[in-house]
Formats: C-alpha cells, sequence, structure tokens
C-alpha cells in the first residue's frame, strides 16, 4: 500500500524513523519519504545513510503547525513519532513537554486535515495507561486528541489510530544499552531500581513491522497494543550478566513498578486478536460501527470484562535465550 506514496515521518530522525525508513525502502517503492525533525546534524547524518532519490528532509518542530502544513503538502501517509520521552527530564521540565507532546499532537492534526491527509498513526507508550509521571498524561492526552480526532473529521477522507507498545530492546534510553556498557567498562554489579519491576519489550523491527500492518488494518479511532512479552528487570540484568551482582537504587521519579497497556477500564471496549489488542474507542460519532472486524478481514473478539494487560500479569515471558535474540547476541 505505500508504493507511490509519499510519507512522512515527524521525529523521523529518532531510533524509529530510522529504522521505518529502511524498512520502508526494502519492502516498497514509496514516491517520498519525508523525515520531518528538529535537529539538523542528525539530518545530515541520516541523509549519508539514505540517499534514494525518493528521501527528502525537513528541518522543523511539531510545536510549528505552519510548517507542519506546508510540509505535510501531498502527503498521503503521517507516522507521528515526534515526542519528549525521558520520565524525569520531563517531571523537571512539565510545559516543555506539553508544549511538543500535546500541542504538537494537535498541530499534526490540523496539518493532517488541511492536506487531506489519507491515515495518521501516532505512536504512544505504554506509561500513558494510568500515567503516574508527565511524560505518561501527555501521552494520553495526545492519544485522546488523535482517537477524537475521527469525530470530526465530517466529510474529509483523513483516519486517524494510535500505536501503543512497550520498551523496546536496545534503542536510545534503553536499560539494555546502559548495562551492555557498564559491563563493557567493568562493572561489578549492575544497577536495578526494584527487584520485582517487570516491562514489556519489543524489537524495533518488531514495532516498526506492527505500524506498517495496522495502517491496513486501521478504521480509524483504534488503539493497537501488540502481543508482546515481559521480563524482570533482575532476570534482564542476570541474562546480560550472569556472573555480575545486582545493586537495588530504588524507583525514579515518577516510575512504576509494573507497566499496564489496557487497563480493566477499557476492558469493556477492548478486543482480543490473534497477535494484537484493539482498544476501540469509548464515543463513537463516525461511521465505523463495528471494532472487531478490521479493514483486512481480521476479527477478534471482546476480552472479559477483568482483563488487564499489564507486565505482571502477562501471558508471555522471555527468557535469557529469548532476550540474547531479541538483541542480537
Amino acid at each position: 500500500m505505500f508504493n507511490g506514496k509519499s510519507i512522512l515521518i515527524t521525529g523521523g530522525t529518532g531510533s524509529f524513523g530510522k529504522k521505518y525508513t529502511e524498512i520502508l525502502l526494502k519492502k516498497f517503492k514509496p514516491k517520498r519519504i519525508i523525515i520531518y525533525s528538529r535537529d539538523e546534524l542528525k539530518q545530515y547524518e541520516m541523509a549519508q545513510k539514505f540517499k534514494d532519490s525518493c528521501m527528502r528532509y525537513f528541518i522543523g518542530d511539531v510545536r510549528d503547525v505552519d510548517r507542519l502544513k506546508t510540509a505535510l503538502n501531498g502527503v498521503d501517509y503521517v507516522i507521528h513519532a515526534a515526542a519528549l520521552k525521558h520520565v524525569p527530564i520531563a517531571e523537571y521540565n512539565p510545559m516543555e513537554c506539553i508544549k511538543t507532546n500535546i500541542n504538537g499532537a494537535q498541530n499534526v492534526i490540523d496539518a493532517a486535515f488541511y492536506n487531506g491527509v489519507s491515515k495518521v498513526i501516532a505512536l504512544s507508550t505504554d506509561k500513558a495507561c494510568n500515567p503516574i509521571n508527565l511524560y505518561g498524561a501527555t501521552k494520553l492526552a495526545s492519544d485522546k486528541l488523535f482517537i477524537a480526532a475521527n469525530n470530526i473529521a465530517g466529510s474529509r477522507k483523513t483516519r486517524f489510530s494510535v500505536v501503543r507498545y512497550g520498551n523496546v530492546v536496545g534503542s536510545r534510553g534503553s536499560v539494555v544499552p546502559l548495562f551492555k556498557k557498564l559491563i563493557a567498562n567493568g562493572a561489578k554489579e549492575l544497577p536495578i531500581t526494584n527487584a520485582q519491576m517487570t516491562r514489556f519489550w519489543i524489537t524495533l523491527e518488531q514495532g516498526v513491522n506492527f505500524v506498517l500492518k495496522n495502517f491496513e488494518r486501521m478504521q480509524g479511532g483504534e488503539i493497537f497494543v501488540p502481543k508482546i512479552p515481559s521480563m524482570t528487570m533482575l532476570d534482564l540484568a542476570h541474562a546480560l550478566a550472569p556472573e555480575l551482582d545486582t545493586k537495588i537504587i530504588g524507583i525514579r521519579p515518577g516510575e512504576k513498578i509494573h507497566e499496564v497497556m489496557i487497563s480493566k477500564d477499557d476492558a469493556h471496549h477492548s478486543y482480543e486478536f490473534s497477535d494484537h489488542y484493539v482498544i476501540s474507542p469509548s464515543i463513537r460519532f463516525n461511521q465505523v460501527k463495528d471494532y472487531s472486524k478490521n479493514s483486512i478481514g481480521e476479527t477478534g473478539v471482546l476480552v472479559d470484562e477483568n482483563f488487564e494487560y499489564s507486565s505482571d500479569k502477562n501471558k508471555i515471558w522471555l527468557d535469557r535465550a529469548g532476550l540474547l535474540e531479541m538483541i542480537g547476541e
């Protein structure tokens, strides 16, 4: 579906944007891939790797709606990956996080409507479900904006959906590169914030392929959640360095013991498919009547009313071999 199409990625110089570009170029023949971000050095470096004739590099910030309107001219599909994501930094700089993650989301919506974009998928996070930190709260607000945008589309063709998943193994800021660096530098122990802490894990390629597939699946208004494994942070540390001790250092500001991607409060309008879940919108004014069947004919069933998709109650767990396979070792 991406052959001959124009695709724009906000925050496109990040880990996700680079992998998404790589896979798009490998699998499809797009008309244009537009990388929209505010960091000129990262754009320069990315342009050295991706030199295909379809590539375009736009300097711009999602806080700037006029620049977004210019960049989205003639665009078919948008992946909104731009965000301020560092939990403690967001706690310390709340208004900056709000400007990018909430105001920026609305700007992407307005620019997509303005240019008649066909489909928009916004990337979310497990931290948006029952948030206890500002980053999660801003991403919850962003999710609500994108879902509600379908209700004001009217006769316009633009549709919006959200993809929510957990921690990306090996991405910038992830604990895995931190642990590997400490191990390489001869650390005698690895820091663990809490012995019971669990997290969802997904590879960057899995995340990209999930987003690609959901462009085919989406009707507008869904939050797509993949079925991915969990692992305790203690097991993760022991998997990477079985010979090293661990040291409990305490939870960071705004950090959870366990992550939740679907809360019990959303269970009554969530559907289970073979490899993912769909949270349907709680308020529907658009033309979609049934989210138990998607645009490519896959069917799901309503989950139990007490269902909760959390990293500690997950049915799928990573062992050492599984983790090492995920990180390519």
